[in-house]
């Protein structure tokens, strides 16, 4: 049995203001009109399994709903309570699918990658599997195709002629002139991030070089809670575990480990010059996207979200307007965007985490204006969803119903709205919002109070089981 892992708990910093910690890059339509995550789902080789989801608590629903929109099943969905790196997530993965009756074949892949040439790579995947078979711990080797700095580096032993190489050493982002070095060798390959072995084989290599990973894994997953719809670690004991990579964890120190070279197209759209180049340009090489008028620009990236961009006399820059924020770097230093991220952070500026536009399990919310004492959102509700039954201490809401038939709870009273109509919510009583038709909701709320935060939401009950 061959069973896809696909990692996806990355937050995508290099890709701000697109992407950010609560709706990263893999959850964007990038380059189609699939996100990144459901096309990697969907170039799986047609001999596996359904894939073993990993993610955090803040993107379950997200996995889950852009699941149910490919309409492809999994074989669970795993929450990482805290995140610790690659050879973590992977032991937990290798821990949930071995049994006394079954030692699964493990293609772990990352769920933000950019692949164009399937037929290739499924052939590359298909080699990989029949030397995990062997009890090899395999990854694919990228050909590299520059001397590029913003990847690790594999070094293998080409003394042999084969279709894999053995693994001589691991090489994390080198500089410039080193990168130049391996480019000319020909014995190094880009690191792809993806793996294929048996659960067996790398739990057994995990014991013996991180023990202490493999027994937080173990104790975490074994006392894990009970969900209906997600597959929950013991925070308490995930909490104890190292942050390594796979990479230093196990491939540098295994005598087992093994490189199938890649020679197809692979981008881990890892900046936005990653992006730009991966996608159709005009005649003076650049990328436009959304409203955007251009005069005398070259080499650029420009992205609108929800206004015109108007451009001139320019070159080698991106350009990424969104309804909060707008990005301007230079487009060959743009992997650098995640220190504007640090500083965002360290400013507690939430920018850094959240689009203006917020999605939740029962649908989205946008906050179009705000000033002292007051906020307004636009707030859509799908069909047959409801908010959680929950009250405010420091805020009191007004509603507005903008389109469809909204059931609302206040206090005792249950009673309908319907466009046009409108109620109010005092502070500290209990309500909720739903949406029983088959068309969707569309409200405005006013919030008025002396405190309008997200965290100001006590939930006595909610479907989606959130605190």
């Amino acid at each position: 049995m061959i069973v896809p892992v696909l990692l996806s708990g990355g937050s995508g910093t290099r890709l701000w203001p697109l992407s950010r910690k609560h709706y990263p890059k893999q959850f964007l339509k990038l380059v189609n009109e699939k996100t990144l995550f459901q096309d990697t789902i969907k170039r799986l080789p047609n001999n596996t399994s359904n894939p073993l989801i990993i993610c955090n608590e803040e993107h379950r629903f997200i996995v889950a709903e852009q699941l149910r929109q490919i309409k492809s099943s999994n074989n669970g969905i795993i929450l990482e309570p805290v995140g610790k790196n690659t050879a973590p997530a992977i032991a937990i993965a290798a821990i949930s699918l071995l049994s006394n009756e079954e030692d699964p074949i493990l293609l772990v892949l990352s769920a933000d990658h950019l692949i164009s040439d399937n037929k290739k790579f499924l052939a590359t995947i298909e080699i990989a599997i029949n030397i995990a078979k062997k009890d090899k711990l395999v990854t694919l080797g990228i050909e590299p195709n520059k001397p590029a700095t913003g990847y690790g580096y594999i070094e293998v032993d080409k003394s042999k002629q084969e279709k894999y190489y053995n693994i001589l050493s691991f090489t994390e982002k080198p500089s410039l002139e080193i990168a130049e070095q391996y480019y000319k060798s020909a014995c190094h390959y880009w690191n792809s991030g993806i793996f294929i072995f048996k659960a067996s084989v790398y739990l057994n290599e995990l014991r013996k070089f991180e023990p202490e990973i493999y027994s937080v894994c173990k104790k975490s997953f074994n006392n894990e809670p009970k969900d209906i719809d997600f597959i929950r670690l013991d925070q308490k004991e995930f909490n104890k575990c190292p942050n390594k990579s796979i990479d230093y964890a196990v491939m540098e120190r295994t005598n087992i480990g093994a490189v199938v070279p890649y020679t197809g197209d692979w981008n881990d759209v890892g900046s936005w010059e990653d992006l730009w180049q991966s996608k159709v340009k005009d005649l003076n090489n650049n990328v436009s996207e959304g409203d955007v008028i251009l005069s005398k620009v070259s080499n650029s990236y420009i992205h609108s979200t929800n206004r015109l961009i108007a451009a001139n006399d320019i070159d080698n820059l991106v350009i990424i307007d969104t309804q909060d924020s707008l990005l301007i770097s230079s487009k060959s230093d743009s992997q650098n965007i995640r220190e504007i991220v640090k500083s965002l952070n360290k400013n507690n500026r939430t920018e850094s985490d959240y689009h203006r536009k917020v999605y939740r399990p029962w649908g989205h919310y946008d906050s179009i204006d705000s000033g002292l004492g007051f906020q307004v959102k636009r707030i859509f509700v799908n069909p047959g969803a409801k908010l959680s039954l929950q009250k405010h201490n420091k805020r009191a809401e007004h509603w507005v119903v903008v389109r469809g038939v909204a059931l609302i709870t206040c206090g005792e009273r249950k009673f309908q709205l319907k466009e046009n109509q409108s109620t109010y919510v005092p502070k500290g009583e209990i309500h909720r919002l739903e949406n029983t038709q088959k068309k969707p909701l569309e409200i405005i709320e006013i919030q008025t109070g002396s405190y309008l935060e997200e965290d100001d939401i006590i939930r006595i009950e909610d479907d989606y089981h959130r605190k």
